[in-house]
Parts: structure tokens; C-alpha cells; sequence
């Protein structure tokens, strides 16, 4: 019985970990998107400092998509899927 209980924690965990990193990559995106556009697409619009700030949070938030998909990755191979 105390190890049905394990199991059933192990597989919430990887639940969790998908869960936590679809956001992560969701948020992320998100705001890379937004600094892109501040950075690039708008910038006669936002004073140099802010660009310079969105330019350094591009860089920042790019690598938290991809932390966030590891995590999503070790989430899903933890509960026995084989494609990602």
C-alpha cells in the first residue's frame, strides 16, 4: 500500500514538473515576444534605457523558455513517454 502511494507521488511530481514548465515557456515567450517588440519594433516609442533593459531581458527570459522546457522534458519522460 505505502508504495502504490510512492508510485502515485512519483507520477504527481512529473505532473507538476509538466505543469510548471508549460508556464514557465508560456510566460517566457511571452515577454521575449514583448521585449522583441519594445526592442525592435517600437523602439522610437521607449527611451534607451528601457531598450537596453528589453534587450538584456530577451536574452535572460530565452534561456528560461529553455529551462522550462527541460523541465517539461523530465516531467514527461519521468511518466514514460518516449516523444517529447
Amino acid at each position: 500500500m505505502a508504495d502504490d502511494r510512492q508510485f502515485d507521488q512519483t507520477q504527481l511530481n512529473f505532473q507538476k514538473c509538466i505543469l510548471i514548465g508549460n508556464w514557465m515557456m508560456l510566460t517566457s515567450l511571452t515577454v521575449t515576444l514583448m521585449c522583441v517588440a519594445i526592442t525592435f519594433g517600437f523602439d522610437q516609442y521607449f527611451s534607451i534605457a528601457s531598450q537596453v533593459t528589453a534587450h538584456i531581458a530577451t536574452i535572460i527570459f530565452a534561456g528560461v523558455l529553455k529551462v522550462g522546457y527541460v523541465l517539461r522534458c523530465v516531467g514527461v519522460h519521468g511518466l514514460g513517454h518516449k516523444v517529447f
